[in-house]
């Protein structure tokens, strides 16, 4: 009997075998996931990145969660068109499960339609710095101050101003550690390198959004946050608020940029890491722009002073980089773990000393010795 024993028990064997191929087929026909080893309960979370520069330290970071999360796949979108891409993707019911976004008017857009996740009561807003918790709140587009949440993380700050290249100014001279606190002080430095021969300013005119960060700098200091509501109400226009503004860019762009200045913002951060320039008027967001062309450039970030009163002068900031959840997500537990393992303070540090950021926690840090001279602002 043994020997017929052995026997029935092997044709068992072999018919489970079979039956259990056959149900992993059938399971792979349709789709099921559970057959084999490491694709049991694995979730795929669809991460929409906008800032090209970032992409690949994002898509880095996503390989490394994968590693501690085996049942997390993060299939990362890195969109050379970030506001259209995004604004398709949900009006086509494709929500992105996290998503990485500028603190912009567009952000403000989006987020008073309900498609983000609503942080205003999180924990994690207590560690936050308080003011690029207030810029993105700010940035709702909506009347009614009740609705004005906070619907993403803020992840990393910049600042408007401008860059300087040290090594130009030193040979000129000038006193890269001190740059000019006064509008007037400003004029005379700019006037010393034209006399010198030195290009004072890069323009980049032929990208026009560039001009916006000169504008920005002058504009936080020249117009009160107070006069935009004079604006609304009619009592006053416009002009009435920007005329002194665009004059002072109208006399630094015509009097002391290059003789061409309609190049592109790619050939001005080319120039400025050459030494053809004094001055980027940019945002600490084109400092690794220039760093890329350059990598030991030597270079310090300042404020752009607009008046002459020096305690009156202030530094334009804003959440270059803010990071969300699909208001409708699927998968919000493992959504949220990456959100979570990307605000850790190594991988917020990390990203800082990558892009010149401010990080977005209370004790702010900036990875970059080049911004250390607008902290005090």
């Amino acid at each position: 009997m043994k020997p017929d024993s052995i026997h029935d028990k092997g044709r068992f064997g072999r018919i489970v075998s079979r039956a259990l191929t056959a149900a992993c087929a059938v399971a792979l026909t349709v789709g099921l996931a559970g057959c084999g080893d490491g694709t049991a309960g694995t979730v795929t979370l669809d991460f929409f990145q906008y800032k090209a520069e970032a992409a690949d330290w994002f898509t880095a970071k996503a390989r490394e969660f994968e590693k501690t999360h085996p049942n997390i796949t993060i299939n990362v979108n890195n969109s050379s068109d970030a506001t259209t891409d995004l604004r398709t993707r949900l009006v086509k019911n494709r929500e992105p499960d996290v998503i990485t976004i500028n603190g912009d008017i567009n952000y403000g857009m989006l987020a008073e339609a309900g498609v983000f996740h609503d942080f205003t009561d999180d924990e994690i807003v207590d560690e936050l710095n308080p003011g690029m918790v207030k810029i993105a709140k700010s940035l709702v587009q909506t009347t009614d101050k009740s609705k004005k949440r906070l619907y993403a993380i803020p992840y990393a700050g910049n600042a408007s101003g401008y860059i300087i290249n040290v090594d130009v100014w030193e040979q000129a001279g000038e006193d890269p550690d001190n740059p000019p606190q006064t509008w007037n002080e400003f004029i005379a430095l700019l006037k010393r390198f034209k006399a010198k021969g030195i290009t004072p300013i890069e323009a980049s005119t032929a990208d026009p959004w560039t001009l916006q960060a000169p504008l920005s700098s002058l504009n936080s200091t020249l117009v009160p946050e107070s006069e935009y509501t004079n604006l609304k109400n009619g009592s006053k226009k416009f002009s009435d608020l920007w005329t002194p503004v665009s004059e002072k860019l109208v006399e630094i762009y015509q009097n002391y940029t290059q003789k061409n200045p309609a190049v592109t913002y790619q050939q001005a951060t080319q120039d400025l890491a050459a030494g053809k320039a004094a001055i980027l008027p940019l945002g600490t967001y084109a400092i690794p722009q220039v760093r890329l062309v350059n990598k030991n450039a030597n270079l310090r970030f300042a404020q752009m002073p607009a008046t002459n009163n020096a305690k009156e002068q202030q530094l334009t900031a804003g959440d270059d980089v803010m990071l969300t959840i699909g208001a409708h997500t699927k998968h919000y537990n493992e959504a949220r773990q990456f959100v979570d393992f990307l605000m850790s303070e190594k991988n917020v540090k990390d990203y800082s000393k990558q892009q010149s950021a401010f990080t977005p926690y209370k004790d702010t840090y900036v990875g970059d010795e080049a911004l250390n001279g607008v902290l005090d602002f």
